[in-house]
């Protein structure tokens, strides 16, 4: 067996969820196989019911989940029999699913941090179930990992063939923006997004444009003055910082100059600003990129999709997208460490 392919932590999120399904589809391309080793962090007797169900071939080596280690096989399922599980798992939000997932991500990360696996995929959760489960403390994946490694800032970056967007703000709603909307709020995710686009995709000298937040990034104030107070200072320290960056430009335009080539990344100022143009361009193909934090975690760009639960209309792509990315970045940082080794002092 080739022992020297990274190996990829998969969470499988919300057992009543997608999770199960696309990862056991995932691990049906042969492609990835050949560039890593997996290891699953999830329930064996799910995953490999929903394999029967689907009708599709999936070998694994089941461990137990304390018993983890850096494993030679091609897959492995960490399994939790320390859950009892339904006969028939229920769709939709549960303190189950809550439960168990939270279980999975933070064992995962544990398993990152001591280097059982090289990178973190994490499949859907439910933020409704983990708030049913107790841990109403997290919003999503983004703020645990944020707490998990000691991370003052972070940001989600999400990858797409055509574009790459950063978010601002996250998991906030609308109107509680503006508590929290400062200039370093907005800087941050400038620099991040500059790092990461150096560090992790080789682009050496990043363009990076910053939408605004209100319609024609205000009008000189006549629509909001959030882009004269906050937005334009955060870019102007940017580029005192040696950031190229420019900006605000209204949101309606930024992300057509972006696909002209103009740009390198957009920082969206909210969710839905940044996540439409990614969802309508890149469907099956985006992935959640963690900024900030020391661990490579991907995710796909989608939720938990309880409403298509055990219909076997599960997309993989995204999934898949975020596996291939996931070990293209481990194999950079790997590139990278070895030439600073052969070549010190550049």
């Amino acid at each position: 067996m080739q022992t020297n392919r990274p190996i990829i932590g998969i969470t499988a999120g919300d057992p009543c969820g997608i999770g199960s399904e696309i990862i056991v589809k995932a691990m049906g391309s042969s492609q990835l196989r050949q560039q890593a080793r997996f290891v699953i962090f999830g329930f064996s007797e799910h995953l490999a019911y929903t394999a029967d169900r689907l009708e599709l071939n999936f070998d694994f080596y089941r461990d137990h989940h304390e018993d983890i280690r850096r494993y030679p096989h091609p897959i492995v399922v960490l399994d939790y029999d320390e859950f009892s599980l339904p006969v028939v798992m229920p769709r939709g939000p549960s303190r189950l699913g809550g439960k168990a997932s939270m279980t999975f991500c933070e064992d995962a990360i544990t398993a990152a941090q001591e280097g059982f696996i090289d990178a973190l995929v994490t499949a859907p959760i439910s933020k409704t179930s983990w708030h049913m489960a107790g841990y109403r403390q997290y919003p999503g994946h983004t703020e645990l990992l944020a707490k998990r490694c000691k991370s003052r800032h972070v940001a989600m970056m999400f990858v797409a063939p055509r574009l790459k967007v950063a978010l601002a703000t996250i998991h906030q709603g609308l109107f509680e923006i503006r508590n929290r909307f400062t200039i370093g709020c907005i800087f941050n995710p400038i620099d991040l997004a500059d790092s990461a686009l150096r560090e992790m995709f080789g682009i050496k000298h990043p363009r990076i444009a910053v939408a605004a937040l209100n319609p024609h990034a205000g009008e000189a104030g006549s629509f909001g003055d959030e882009e004269i107070r906050i937005i334009s200072p955060a870019i102007l320290m940017a580029t005192e910082a040696g950031i190229n960056v420019e900006g605000p430009f209204p949101a309606d335009t930024v992300f057509l100059k972006a696909l002209e080539g103009k740009f390198d990344c957009v920082v969206a100022m909210y969710h839905d600003q940044g996540m439409i143009p990614i969802k309508l361009l890149s469907w099956r193909e985006a992935v959640n990129l963690t900024l900030g934090i020391p661990l490579i975690r991907t995710a796909p760009d989608h939720g938990t999709a309880f409403d298509i639960t055990g219909k076997n209309r599960a997309d993989p792509g995204s999934l898949i997208a975020a596996i291939s990315l996931a070990i293209k970045l481990v194999n950079r940082r790997a590139a990278v460490a070895k030439s600073a080794q052969s070549h010190p002092g550049k």
